[in-house]
């Protein structure tokens, strides 16, 4: 189904290539950035306008997560090996999301309830962890030592705060797959 939200998700999609072109062959970590805080941005766009223009769609339940989560994987992965993230920041992303995706397949496996409630504090961690990332590529890109110092400030207690959710999530996880054993769903 050919959706306006579901249109945005394709076309986040479509600006990864172009992200990696702008880090490895344009050399241009800011411009980098910059595209993917529009990538990120326009991830809050399709998800708005899915609920206002009543868009949602099965497809677009599978395109959004799947944009958003390959896009992640491909600036902190990319980002890590660029010099532009540190180590342990994208480590900690990646073990966090491996453990979101992890828990999603084991909940589609085990035949459980899909939906989990969003956190609002769980979307302003992600609000932070997207800007530290948008902001440690434009200080790499532009040589600004305290948009560095801010990003790690902000990451820091965003991924705080994601960890803190993922824990919360985790509880909600469990009580889907123990309503699955006892034969009935939450």
């Amino acid at each position: 189904m050919f959706t306006i939200p579901n249109l945005i998700s394709l076309l986040r999609l479509g600006l990864i290539p172009v992200f990696l072109w702008l880090l490895f062959g344009k050399d241009d970590p800011a411009g980098a950035g910059w595209l993917f805080f529009f990538i990120a941005w326009s991830d809050w766009v399709d998800g708005y306008l899915a609920r206002r223009l009543n868009q949602v769609s099965e497809l677009g339940k599978i395109l959004d997560p799947l944009a958003d989560r390959i896009a992640v994987a491909v600036a902190v992965v990319f980002g890590w090996v660029a010099g532009v993230l540190a180590p342990w920041f994208a480590i900690a992303l990646i073990i966090r999301e491996t453990l979101v995706a992890l828990a999603a397949l084991l909940i589609v496996v085990r035949g459980a309830e899909r939906t989990v409630e969003v956190r609002y504090i769980g979307k302003v961690a992600t609000f932070m962890v997207y800007s530290a990332v948008t902001w440690f590529y434009l200080a790499e890109g532009w040589d600004w030592r305290w948009l560095e110092i801010l990003a790690f400030v902000v990451g820091t207690i965003g991924l705080a705060i994601y960890y803190y959710v993922l824990v919360d999530y985790s509880r909600d996880v469990r009580a889907k797959l123990a309503a699955v054993d006892n034969g009935s769903s939450t």
